[in-house]
C-alpha cells in the first residue's frame, strides 16, 4: 500500500500542478486554528453580542484571538437585536473583554443609522463602541463625522471628541441646515408714466432804472 502511494505521488508530480494559496503567517504560529468561529459576548450572564468570523486563529493560551471577516450583532437587554458590525479583521480579547475590529468597519443599526470608520474598539463591559479614528455616521437626512467618538452600540447617544462637522436636512438641533440656499425673488418691474414737465416759476419783472442814491 505504501509503494502505491509513493508512485501516486510520482505520477501526479509530474504534472502541472494548480497553484497553491499563499498560508496565512498567524496559522503557523497560532496554538489552535478554527473555521466558521461564533462566539457570544456576555456581561454579568446578559448577551450583549454574538460574534462571527470566517477563521479564528488563537493565542496565549486562547486568550487572544486574531479574527478575519467579522460580523458582529449586538443585542438590547431584552434579547432584541440592536445593531450589526462588519469587518475585514479583527482581534478579541477574553481578559480585557473588549473586540477591536480593524479595516473597513462597517455599523448599521435597527434604526437604519451607519457608521464607516477604519478601527473601532468594542467594550462589552460597557457595552459601548469606541474609536480615536475618523468616522461617518449616516442616517435619513443627517450626517455626522469626526475624529473619535464613544457611543452604544444603536449610536443614540454618540459623543464626538474633535472635528465634529455635519448636516441635518431637518433643519433641528445645532447642524447647519444643508438646504439649498434659495435666491431671493427679483421685483417685478413696473413702467411709470413718464413726468409731467415741472410748471415754469412765475416770471419776476425786471426794472431797468437806477436805483436812486
Amino acid at each position: 500500500m505504501t509503494g502505491f502511494l509513493a508512485v501516486a505521488a510520482l505520477a501526479c508530480s509530474e504534472k502541472t500542478q494548480p497553484p497553491v494559496a499563499a498560508q496565512s503567517a498567524l496559522a503557523d504560529s497560532a496554538d489552535q486554528v478554527m473555521y466558521g468561529a461564533r462566539f457570544n459576548l456576555t456581561d454579568r450572564g446578559l448577551a450583549r453580542a454574538r460574534l462571527n468570523a470566517d477563521t479564528a486563529f488563537f493565542f496565549n493560551e486562547n486568550t487572544r484571538v486574531e479574527l478575519q471577516k467579522v460580523h458582529t450583532t449586538f443585542f438590547t437587554t431584552t434579547g432584541a437585536k440592536d445593531a450589526v458590525l462588519t469587518a475585514r479583521r479583527g482581534t478579541y480579547d477574553s481578559r480585557l473583554g473588549n473586540m477591536r475590529a480593524r479595516k473597513n468597519v462597517v455599523v448599521v443599526s435597527e434604526e437604519g443609522k451607519r457608521l464607516v470608520t477604519e478601527e473601532l474598539i468594542y467594550d462589552q463591559n460597557r457595552n459601548e463602541i469606541s474609536s480615536d479614528s475618523a468616522f461617518v455616521m449616516t442616517e435619513p437626512g443627517r450626517q455626522l463625522s469626526g475624529i473619535g467618538f464613544r457611543s452604544d452600540p444603536n449610536m443614540r447617544n454618540i459623543r464626538i471628541l474633535s472635528g465634529a462637522s455635519g448636516f441635518d436636512r431637518s433643519a433641528q438641533g445645532n447642524l447647519p441646515s444643508a438646504r439649498p440656499a434659495q435666491a431671493a425673488p427679483i421685483p417685478a418691474r413696473t413702467e411709470s408714466p413718464p413726468a409731467s414737465p415741472a410748471a415754469a416759476p412765475p416770471a419776476v419783472p425786471v426794472s431797468s432804472s437806477t436805483p436812486a442814491r
